[in-house]
């Protein structure tokens, strides 16, 4: 069982790395276009599907290597009943559920972009708000989350992986992908308002976005994570108060 385990281990480690291979590549494009002095023409249909596509593509570099542990849970599970002649899919359906639940978040973030952009809140090259006003209020949005009992509840679900696993277990390829998807609306319950950071740091800030990356997998991963995500969210708090009062 070890083997399969290592292998798709190694699968979310290297699909981690290609997403963010693909950031870095974006950004280094993003800073040679902002030499630039000309106008950026609007937005067309092709532009916001691959501004879609590089939202995507971020948050799987950012949350998939945070669901490593439920992934391998499933895997675990999986490969006992096949061993037990139990019906069981490929891991890989349960993974493309999780996707898809945050490629729907991409989607609001694809259009809340160009929303913003349309009113010039927001940059196009650095992704970042223009306004310390708004920047505030989503630090003061995202504190204020981070002390709910839903950001609670949601912490609790994403920390528990082989209840997860059991109390939901759905046969066929459409229950695992079922089971996938209800993980990654689980976690985009935990960190939706964390992922709209990105915009006031600029989601072309790879050290940014790496943090961000960073804290959410300490939250999810580690026992002290819930203190920590109290602690920061008083912070969060605080810096959005500060920047609301100085903007």
């Amino acid at each position: 069982m070890l083997g399969p385990r290592l292998a798709i281990a190694a699968s979310i480690a290297g699909i981690t790395a290609l997403c963010w291979l693909y950031l870095f590549a974006e950004a280094a494009d993003m800073r040679a276009m902002g030499d630039m002095t000309m106008a950026m023409p609007p937005k067309g249909a092709v532009d916001l599907v691959l501004l879609l596509v590089m939202w995507w593509i971020m948050m799987i570099g950012m949350m998939l290597p945070s669901a490593a542990p439920m992934i391998l849970t499933f895997a675990t599970v999986n490969a006992r009943r096949r061993a037990r002649a139990q019906p069981w899919v490929p891991t890989a359906l349960f993974a493309a559920g999780y996707v898809l639940a945050w490629g729907g978040f991409s989607i609001a973030a694809t259009l809340a972009q160009w929303g913003l952009e349309s009113v010039a809140l927001v940059s196009p090259m650095a992704m970042a708000v223009t306004s310390a006003r708004l920047g505030g209020m989503l630090f003061l949005a995202a504190g204020l989350y981070q002390l709910t009992p839903l950001k609670r509840a949601c912490l609790i679900a994403c920390r528990s992986p082989f209840d997860f696993v059991v109390n939901r277990w759905r046969d066929g390829a459409a229950g695992a992908l079922r089971m996938g998807a209800e993980h990654g609306l689980t976690c985009l319950g935990c960190c939706w308002i964390l992922m709209a950071l990105l915009f006031v740091g600029g989601a072309m800030n790879l050290l940014w976005v790496a943090l961000l990356a960073v804290v959410v997998l300490i939250e999810k991963l580690f026992p002290f994570g819930d203190w920590m995500g109290r602690i920061g969210g008083l912070l969060l708090m605080g810096w959005g108060v500060w920047l609301l009062v100085a903007g």
